[in-house]
């Protein structure tokens, strides 16, 4: 079914977790575009949320129908299960009705996530992506990238990442349209990359060079606990590109395709418009 075939729900006030990062901020802008009223839930909002602070919760949840899930840092992270089993819990104790979950494709800890979520008695959407193309110019990635050298533990290893576009329109569509409610929609790029090969796609776009340079695990974490990078982030990072990127993501998948009816959005085409903006010659 395509999104054509789908109705649209009186969507009622809609929680964004996370609503300045990657996904959030671009799920806010296209419900708000839909005239959909939206609550933001972040450090900065009013009132704010807080993932450490669960009397956070209840003011966020008041009165709200539909919540994006997303989770910081990440659903792989130590304690996010018991995290989201309890937001979970206040969310049906506060009367939403519809959750949508961002997930990570091939995390076993996301996999019990989505676990705690589907058992919930709330209508579920679950958004399952692949690594955020954006990681390259909105994140950890965009001062190696300025700096024309990309240092990581990845190998030959092919990953078809995923626009953060794509995630957002999934993720509107699950949440103001019916016929989505127990989906599990994996969402990547129609093809795989390397880390190399995507790199090289960036400086292609960015009209310059830029180096990849693959590193062994141990030395990355040690590189950036020389940056400061908290311990718990070093971990994180260490595990996704240890373990996750081992191959069982290689392949693209049709999440966005069964969504939303069209194919996803190219790398190439990420790149282009990233390079456009000026974003890698800052």
């Amino acid at each position: 079914m395509t999104n054509s075939e789908h109705g649209i729900i009186e969507s009622g006030l809609t929680l964004v977790l996370g609503g300045t990062g990657k996904t959030g901020r671009r799920v806010v802008e296209r419900l708000e575009a839909l005239d959909v009223p939206v609550r933001m839930g972040s450090r900065s909002a009013s009132p704010p949320f807080e993932w450490e602070d669960e009397s956070t919760w209840a003011p966020v949840l008041r009165n709200v129908e539909n919540v994006y899930l997303s989770y910081y840092p990440d659903l792989a992270a130590p304690g996010a299960p018991g995290a989201i089993r309890a937001f979970t819990d206040a969310a049906v104790d506060a009367g939403v009705r519809r959750v949508v979950l961002l997930s990570g494709r091939g995390e076993p800890e996301a996999r019990d996530c989505e676990r705690i979520v589907q058992a919930s008695g709330l209508a579920w959407t679950v958004v399952r992506a692949s690594w955020f193309a954006q990681n390259f110019s909105e994140d950890y990635l965009l001062d190696p990238v300025r700096a024309g050298e990309v240092v990581l533990p990845a190998g030959e290893v092919p990953e078809p990442f995923v626009d953060a576009d794509d995630i957002a329109d999934v993720a509107v569509e699950a949440l103001t349209r019916d016929g989505h409610a127990g989906e599990v929609y994996e969402v990547t790029g129609p093809r795989a990359l390397t880390f190399a090969e995507a790199v090289a796609e960036i400086g292609r776009a960015a009209g310059r060079e830029i180096a990849f340079v693959p590193v062994g695990a141990d030395d990355y974490a040690a590189a950036l606990r020389e940056h400061g990078v908290p311990e718990e982030v070093v971990g994180l990072l260490t595990y996704l590109f240890t373990t996750v990127l081992d191959g069982r993501n290689a392949r693209p998948a049709d999440g966005v395709e069964r969504a939303l009816g069209r194919p996803p959005r190219d790398f190439s085409e990420f790149a282009r418009e990233a390079a456009a903006s000026g974003i890698w010659n800052h």
